[in-house]
């Protein structure tokens, strides 16, 4: 598989998807993205909660805002502003 950025539309999929109870495979071959990629994405978009599943609910626009921090952040490690 080829590396590409999640987009925003990527993690709706994914919140939609897991919320329904789908597989994390199953979520990854429907994106076309290996399954690592799927679990780090759900690690962060992590809400502190549980789903109807009784597994760890993911937000969608928790994980983008993290993403977009993340990408602001970069190259500031050890700069001081």
């Amino acid at each position: 598989m080829k590396y590409k950025y999640l987009t925003f539309d990527d993690r709706r999929v994914i919140e939609t998807e897991y919320t329904a109870g789908a597989r994390v495979q199953d979520i990854a071959d429907k994106i076309g993205v290996p399954a690592a990629t799927i679990y780090k994405e759900l690690t962060r978009g992590y809400t502190g909660d549980l789903d109807r599943n009784m597994r760890s609910a993911y937000s969608a626009e928790l994980a983008q805002q993290k993403v977009q921090q993340n990408f602001k952040n970069r190259g500031k490690r050890g700069r001081k502003e």
